[in-house]
This record gives C-alpha cells, structure tokens and sequence, in this order.
C-alpha cells in the first residue's frame, strides 16, 4: 500500500538547535530512495508502507544514536484506495484551482 505521511521529528534535551538531527533524517530519506519535501515544520514522504515506517524507525534509531535521549514524533498518515496520487499531484490540483481563480 502507498502512503503519504507528514513527519516531524523533535529531539529532546540536546540544545535549542535541531538541524543536524533533522539533516540526518533528511540522508536517510535520501539513502531509502524515499521521495520526500521538508517544509519549515516537518517532512512530507510518500512510498510504500513498509519503505516508509522502516525509514521513521532508522531516524530513530540514528538520532538517538546521535545523543538526543528523548524524541518526540508527529506523523500524520494518509492512504487511498481509489486512485494513485504523489504529492506533487496533490499540490498540481491546487495550484491549477488558484490559477483559475479559485474555482
């Protein structure tokens, strides 16, 4: 099954600044051959089921590796069932409706 997620990745005690742990998450998208878009406050992924949780779990795994003894992760998950859909699709149709005015 396919699957878009939104994914956001807190350390927890490791300082004010986060983006060497998010750069990490980031490679490991990049390593998994995950298509994915970070934004200002997470990262959006889509690919298979199993390709993606396995990729959520090794971000994990490394930033704990990496010294951050507590993470907090937001996902917000979407499936369909009735038509295949990437995110740049998603993103299309609402760009082709404000281009026509909003309709």
């Amino acid at each position: 099954m396919r699957v878009m997620i939104d994914l956001c990745v807190v350390p927890i005690g490791v300082g004010v600044s986060v983006s060497e742990y998010i750069a990490a998450c980031e490679r490991i998208l990049d390593e998994e051959g995950l298509c994915h878009q970070m934004h200002a406050y997470g990262t959006n992924v889509e690919g298979e089921w199993d390709e993606v949780f396995a990729a959520v779990k090794r971000c994990h795994e490394v930033v704990h590796q990496m010294g951050a003894p507590r993470i907090s992760t937001s996902l917000k998950i979407g499936t369909r069932s009735d038509r295949k859909q990437s995110m740049q699709d998603k993103i299309d149709s609402v760009n082709r409706k404000l281009e026509r005015g909003g309709t």
